[in-house]
């Protein structure tokens, strides 16, 4: 068992504070992981005080590591392709939190690997990373392998970087197959927190007209532009932009009143919920809201703020414990 967990699972620590546990273990719930091993030595501490405690004695060299044991959350990722995809939306959204919860003392919100150096695993998921098809239109295709014979599928070129966006992760997938429905040539779009621009690019090669983009980390630019390069997108089509939508009034700006045909994000419920009060200032009427990122178990409280925001759903889509939903405004 254990052979088999090196060899398959990569071991990931949070480093965050007592404060912080709490919050952080929701994030990560959102982005869809379970079997969650929290590490905070106040809880031994009080065990050591409790008077009723049943044990007679502690080893010295578990007093030891358990006093210098820092606070923090432990999970298991996949050593493979998916597994880079969910740690690169745990980046997204343990940033996210740090921006929004300006008021509790989070911690470093660190991340490390415990059995393999990350700029190795940069590269080595690659490996597992070959062409497949999404939906019915779309062959995404790793910028450094070749397509094992032609296809009729609209192919999309795409090296994420160290960003979230290879399109195998399930909500990516979702996004892609609802534009396929509802994106309609000429169209334009809004891509929130594009990463490696891989939605709005798909959007472009679909027929959209024109997209921006947009991501919380200022590294998407770079990666977005040279990824819609190597699809043959001319940049008049395309505008990639950093910067905070949820918070900042200038970036807000940058899209207000624009009326885009399609407004698309994929990031986590908490995010999506609190898009559904800004996207009708960026969404023509009876334009499509795509929003993804949504574990089935938050499905709800999307549905109920996107009906409070005047959407009406037009369809809900699920791949394994993730949901993905389009909705018209109807404001």
């Amino acid at each position: 068992m254990q052979d088999d967990l090196q060899q398959n699972w990569i071991e990931v620590f949070v480093s965050t504070s007592q404060i912080g546990l709490e919050p952080i273990e929701g994030v990560l719930y959102a982005c869809g992981l379970t079997g969650l091993m929290i590490h905070d030595s106040t809880d031994f501490t009080e065990f050591m005080e409790n008077p009723d405690r049943k044990w007679d004695y502690i080893a010295d060299e578990l007093l030891e590591h358990k006093k210098d044991e820092p606070i923090g959350i432990t999970f298991f990722l996949r050593d493979n392709v998916y597994g880079r995809e969910q740690l690169a939306q745990i980046k997204d959204a343990l940033q996210n939190v740090k921006r929004t919860e300006t008021e509790l003392d989070l911690g470093t919100l660190e991340i490390t690997m415990k059995n393999v150096a990350e700029e190795d695993w940069a590269n080595n998921w690659k490996k597992y990373f070959k062409p497949f098809p999404i939906g019915e239109k779309i062959m995404i295709k790793p910028s450094w392998e070749e397509l094992p014979e032609q296809t009729d599928k609209v192919v999309l070129q795409i090296d994420p970087g160290h960003i979230f966006g290879t399109g195998t992760h399930e909500t990516t997938q979702l996004c892609i197959t609802l534009l396929e429905r509802y994106l309609q040539k000429e169209d334009t779009m809004l891509d929130i927190g594009c990463g490696s621009g891989i939605l709005s690019i798909a959007g472009l090669l679909l027929g959209a007209k024109e997209a921006d983009a947009i991501d919380i980390d200022p590294n998407a630019i770079k990666i977005a532009y040279e990824n819609s390069d190597r699809n043959q997108i001319d940049r008049a089509r395309y505008h990639v932009a950093a910067g905070d939508v949820l918070e900042d009034t200038a970036v807000q700006d940058m899209y207000k009143g624009k009326n885009y045909d399609v407004v698309v994000a994929n990031i986590v419920a908490d995010i999506i919920i609190a898009l559904t009060k800004q996207v009708p200032d960026y969404i023509k009427q009876a334009g499509i809201f795509v929003c993804s990122g949504i574990i089935v178990e938050r499905k709800q409280d999307v549905l109920d703020a996107l009906a409070a925001a005047k959407f009406s759903v037009v369809e809900v889509v699920e791949k394994a414990s993730w949901a993905a939903i389009a909705a018209r405004y109807e404001g």
